[in-house]
């Protein structure tokens, strides 16, 4: 196991800390569902090294053994709060790492992920270093083969947060030392494997003189024959360990319907804010949606008008997409005026933001209140994907989308002041979810019902859902007949609205 130039053993070149990156490729967020605003991280213990060629072993009992082809840095002088410029100073070369995961021990162990991922022979490196001083860190490409076909391949251009960010965030609270080294991420990709097959990780700079490469760095999965004793969990999957697992929901063998549902259930006993059986607002009565469906949004005013409710319309927001219909009853989000330690305590991991745009769930519509600050997008194309493959009837936000042409292109109706290319840090901190919030003037509480078309987006009280929609079909109905004499060369004064005479011949007309 030597560098690319004979240089000396791997391990003589590294043997410290191994720190490796959650998410780091916009492929594998895509894939997740969620795209981080900073780097997170987690230890694996030196004691998981191989060598290329050797072994893994897939425990007895286990299910979910999956691979994670990785570009690592070794660190070759040591790094204590150093600047994003100088970081690359201190990296000695790059190899070819396989970051093993045994999704079966993530129940009790998610978030260490010492037992999951900290396992002997979990991080295959090698079989040679490419030395740092000969490549472009931007310039990279990993390649991943299982049974020689290949399954990932990406480059170190597209990462979310570069080598040097890394260095220079890790160093802020620890040293890093020379042979410490950082699994930088994997793109989308990874999945399971089986006793028998054989994944290959290859780390090279194609552009850089010479073409070095790590080589492939060769690692067999073999069936293990101890069991787990009964001193710690074993090993435990469920239908969504396996969907993370294979990477695929079709893959995995597991109906997307039951997925969603066991998704909804996890989350909502996470946040413990109710029975993993219970939703958090009651679905719309699809009587009334389907009325709701068929009325605009001006005839649903006038009628809110009515009965003294006059701050119902959400100001200043417009369809993504022309012709935009939607209805659905409301969940909400907060977002509170940026500010970097409540950033720094709620804005990073999976923020308020991110946990409503998980659970939400079929009928439902997010309702995000931004204080009207257009200046910096509130949703972007991930999590308006992840919203539209949960059954979500809508977004609406008084704030800006980025990716917009993105989002305008999906099934899912959007409605927001229009597009911003700004991260949500910029001017917001995910606050909370499930409150009262206030968007584009209106107050909406969790369960209001929702109704947006070419006018805007209208709340309507829950309570008066229903009798409104019903007299807005009856108001419609009525306005199609008076356009219809309009047609015919009427006069609109007495008209439009009805007068006695108009009235007594419409409803003659109609068998009253």
């Amino acid at each position: 196991m030597t560098n690319h130039d004979d240089e000396g053993d791997l391990r003589a070149a590294a043997g410290g800390k191994i720190i490796a990156v959650h998410l780091n490729y916009p492929s594998r967020a895509a894939q997740r569902g969620r795209t981080p605003e900073h780097p997170s991280y987690f230890l694996k213990p030196w004691s998981s090294v191989a060598r290329s060629g050797d072994t893994i072993e897939r425990p007895v009992g286990a299910e979910l053994l999956a691979f994670e082809g990785e570009i690592a840095i070794i660190i070759g002088t040591a790094a204590r709060r150093v600047t994003v410029e100088d970081a690359w100073q201190h990296v000695s070369g790059v190899t070819a790492a396989n970051d093993f995961g045994l999704y079966d021990l993530r129940t009790a162990d998610k978030g260490s992920n010492l037992r999951s991922k900290g396992g002997d022979g979990y991080t295959p490196l090698g079989p040679t270093v490419i030395p740092a001083d000969r490549i472009d860190p931007g310039g990279l490409r990993v390649r991943t083969w299982v049974n020689g076909e290949l399954v990932q391949e990406d480059t170190s251009g597209t990462l979310l947060f570069p080598f040097a960010q890394l260095i220079a965030d890790l160093s802020q609270l620890t040293t890093l030392e020379p042979g410490d080294v950082i699994l930088t991420g994997t793109p989308a990709g990874s999945s399971v494997v089986v006793p028998g097959d054989v994944v290959e990780v290859e780390v090279d700079a194609p552009t850089a003189p010479g073409a070095p490469t790590s080589g492939r760095l060769g690692t067999t999965v073999v069936e293990g024959t101890v069991p787990f004793g009964d001193v710690g969990s074993k090993p435990a999957v469920d239908d969504r360990q396996r969907v993370e697992a294979w990477g695929d929901a079709e893959l995995a063998g597991v109906p997307f319907d039951k997925l969603r549902d066991q998704n909804a259930l996890r989350d909502q006993n996470a946040l413990g804010a109710q029975e993993a059986t219970s939703r958090v607002v009651e679905p719309l009565d699809p009587a009334v949606a389907e009325q709701l469906a068929a009325v605009s949004t001006a005839t649903l005013s006038a009628k809110l008008r009515a009965r003294g409710y006059t701050e119902v319309f959400v100001e200043g927001v417009h369809a993504s997409r022309p012709g935009t219909r939607m209805v659905g009853v409301a969940r909400t989000l907060r977002f509170v005026a940026h500010r970097p330690d409540l950033f720094a305590e709620r804005g990073n991991g999976f923020n308020a933001q991110k946990r409503l745009f998980d659970t939400v769930e079929s009928g439902e519509v997010i309702v995000i209140e931004a204080r009207g600050e257009r200046g910096t997008g509130t949703v972007g194309d991930v999590l308006a994907l992840r919203a539209q493959q949960c059954g979500a009837a809508g977004v609406v936000t008084d704030g800006g989308i980025r990716d917009a042409e993105q989002v305008a292109g999906f099934a899912l109706p959007t409605f927001s002041q229009g597009p911003h290319p700004s991260v949500l840090g910029r001017r917001h901190v995910p606050w909370e979810i499930d409150v009262a919030v206030t968007c584009g003037g209106a107050t909406v509480l969790p369960g209001d019902v929702i109704v947006g078309d070419g006018d805007g987006v209208i709340a309507i009280p829950r309570a008066l859902a229903a009798e409104v929609a019903a007299e807005a079909v009856t108001q419609e109905a009525e306005d199609a007949w008076i356009a219809q004499q309009v047609l015919k060369g009427a006069a609109v004064d007495g008209l439009f609205p009805l007068n006695a005479e108009w009235r007594a011949r419409y409803e003659s007309e109609q068998g009253r």
